[in-house]
């Protein structure tokens, strides 16, 4: 590999220096350590300034760790304290791939000889895809020996995790490493004193006769993170390793993942609601197709140069009816009702009510003379040209208009003709809920001790169904990993996406993420979301092959068990996901609309919410949003008439009754 400059990266978490740049002092100092110590090895390719806050901390890191411009070396700065607000090691941990324990004995066991206080620094260090991460105190001081202690040492990683040959940078073995990394004598009298007398060359034969080395096939970051259930309890994560998306970066994860519209061809009638048209439609025949009244009249030939007042012989009568209709001569009327082509020969007709009947025929069943009042009728009045509604060729539905219920579209489909059109395969969902303690609703007899009724596969089936999709009741999985995989593999076999509710938080028994992962060998792409309710909110992707043998992907959405956190998240991230794969090109979201407040409410501080409303339309053009009550999410009485959610941020606020704020639309409004 040729070896060109190191990139690296500084990145100062501080609130203070955020709010001010010119308050941060470390990354001059650790920009001067790198490019005198580093042995012009380095190129600091950028700085960036973060303020103390996790989910803001992981976008950068991930920002500078995962795009093809990737650094070498992540160095950040700050927040590795105690002080209520570092939160620099929780907010990198979770995403470091290969963990380096020993550069933080290094930093640490450094900076020990020099102050009892260097204990009071808790650092973090390793590698996520190919960038060495160093997390070092905010004090320019402390962080510039850390950065010392570990400093000509970093090359020799780095340039491991881009991916150059480990057997060639290990040829010459410990004492080459140490000379070309500048490493001073002291660290080979220490080796020496310990005799630990190993080669990195090892001396190992692999020709004919000796062995081969291991070799993983998998990459750490591939290999599952959720809990193993046959290690027992004990041997549980005592916090969650997945990293804390928020809501937006979450949906986006959604999107990336959700597959492609596919096209089908539907008849022309009512089960067409809700599809989403996959070709622009364009009308064959003109509509009308022929001239035609707009009104019950009489059909006349007018010219600007003659009166249409007089008595005229009532010579044919046309009806909104198929069949041939004579000709009209100068001079000559024909009655005429709405919607009735005009006779050959009419240009014009004269609405009823400026006629008067004037004689009859001798039997006295047809109208024989009318007169006509007026003289103004001009030529084309009260006529319909051909092609003045839809011309012929013209494009009336484009591809992406959803055929509603209210009509309008189907009703343009069926006056051009359309018997078949091309629409959008709608995904099927399967719905399944997991848990010893949940019982069917509809079970006879009291409820035992720790049991619960199910009321979220019943409340999730209704809403997707309310969506316009098909869902399939796949029932109740035990919490047992044979029982929960056998029914989503169940599930899978015949559905788009799988909805569960309960097992995926932290409990022994909640075992919906190692069996996806462990089981069906399928991909986690978020574990915990920052929002209220709904925190430990799963999305994943498994692999299977179709009945013909093709590979296909199917969605997993593992939603909490509590009520409201479930129907929460359902519309957050299901319907979004639903939307995309049905291709309607509109917001795939839910619609967006801002409230008056008809009470205080308070906000959390730590989490952004989703409080449930219910929202009315009134006489004074805005809408109100009320409170459903206690917003517990194991409250299923706060669901009850909930048809938005009011978007509260994370902050230590409270928005005052009256006050507009942003909410989500779930349902129809009412009036008040």
């Amino acid at each position: 590999m040729d070896k060109t400059k190191l990139k690296a990266t500084i990145l100062i978490i501080s609130d203070t220096a955020f709010n001010d740049p010119s308050t941060d002092r470390a990354a001059d100092v650790l920009s001067n350590v790198v490019k005198s110590e580093g042995g012009d090895q380095w190129s600091i390719c950028d700085r960036e300034i973060v303020p103390d806050d996790l989910l803001q901390i992981q976008h950068a890191v991930i920002r500078h760790c995962d795009s093809e411009d990737y650094v070498n070396a992540l160095i950040t700065t700050g927040g590795t304290g105690f002080a209520i607000k570092d939160s620099t090691p929780e907010a990198v941990t979770p995403l470091i791939h290969k963990h380096a324990p020993g550069l933080v004995h290094g930093m640490l066991a450094a900076s020990l000889e020099i102050t009892p206080f260097a204990l009071m620094s808790r650092p973090v260090a390793g590698v996520r895809n190919r960038t060495l991460i160093l997390t070092l105190p905010g004090s320019p001081k402390g962080a510039k020996e850390n950065l010392q202690a570990v400093l000509k040492l970093l090359p020799h990683a780095c340039w491991q995790a881009a991916g150059a040959n480990s057997r060639a940078i290990h040829v010459g073995g410990v004492g080459k490493l140490e000379k070309e990394a500048g490493i001073s004598d002291k660290q080979n009298v220490q080796r020496d004193k310990h005799h630990h007398g190993h080669s990195h060359s090892h001396g190992h034969s692999h020709g004919k006769g000796g062995h081969a080395i291991p070799k993983a096939h998998t990459r750490s970051e591939d290999q599952p993170i959720s809990n193993n259930p046959r290690a027992g309890p004990s041997s549980r994560y005592r916090e969650s390793p997945y990293p804390m998306l928020s809501v937006d970066d979450a949906v986006k994860l959604i999107m990336e993942h959700s597959p492609q519209p596919e096209p089908r061809r539907m008849a022309v009638n009512g089960l067409l609601v809700d599809y989403v048209l996959a070709e622009d439609v364009k009308a064959v025949d003109p509509v009308p197709a022929y001239r035609a009244s707009i009104v019950d009249g009489y059909a006349v030939i007018s010219t600007d140069s003659s009166s249409t007042k007089g008595v005229f012989p009532v010579e044919s009568v046309s009806h909104a009816a198929p069949g041939q209709i004579p000709a009209l001569q100068r001079g000559q009327i024909a009655r005429i009702t709405t919607g009735a082509p005009l006779p050959p020969g009419a240009n014009a007709v004269v609405m009823v009510e400026d006629t008067v009947l004037r004689s009859m025929t001798e039997d006295g069943k047809e109208e024989k003379g009318v007169e006509i009042l007026t003289d103004k009728i001009k030529p084309y009045e009260n006529v319909r040209e051909i092609g003045s509604d839809i011309k012929a060729g013209e494009t009336i539905l484009e591809q992406g208009e959803m055929i509603t219920a209210v009509g309008g579209e189907l009703g343009l489909l069926a006056s051009v003709g359309r018997a078949e059109v091309l629409v959008y395969k709608k995904p099927v969902i399967g719905v399944l809920s997991t848990g010893d303690e949940i019982v069917m609703h509809d079970r006879e007899g009291p409820l035992q001790l720790g049991e619960v009724r199910d009321c979220n596969r019943p409340t999730l089936m209704a809403a997707i169904k309310g969506w316009g999709y098909q869902v399939v009741d796949y029932g109740i999985a035990e919490d047992r990993s044979g029982s929960l995989e056998e029914h989503l593999r169940n599930a899978l076999r015949h559905v788009d996406v799988i909805v569960t509710s309960g097992g995926v938080s932290m409990g022994e028994l909640d075992l919906l993420k190692p069996t996806l992962e462990r089981s069906l060998g399928g991909t986690i792409h978020f574990g915990r979301v920052s929002m209220k309710p709904g925190k430990p909110t799963t999305f994943a992707t498994v692999p299977i092959k179709s009945t013909p043998g093709d590979p296909v992907t199917k969605l997993v959405f593992s939603l909490p068990g509590n009520p409201a956190s479930a129907l929460v998240t359902l519309h957050l991230f299901v319907l979004p996901s639903l939307h995309y794969s049905s291709g309607r090109r509109d917001s795939h979201s839910l619609p967006n609309i801002k409230v008056v407040l008809e009470e205080n409410i308070t906000c959390d501080p730590n989490r952004p919410e989703y409080h449930r409303i219910y929202v009315s339309a009134r006489n004074d053009g805005y809408l109100h949003a009320h409170s459903t009550g206690g917003q517990r999410s194991s409250k299923v009485t706060s669901l009850r008439q909930a048809n938005g959610l009011l978007c509260l941020p994370a902050a230590e606020r409270t928005l005052a009754k009256g006050e507009m704020a942003d909410a989500l639309l779930l349902g129809s409004l009412a009036s008040t």
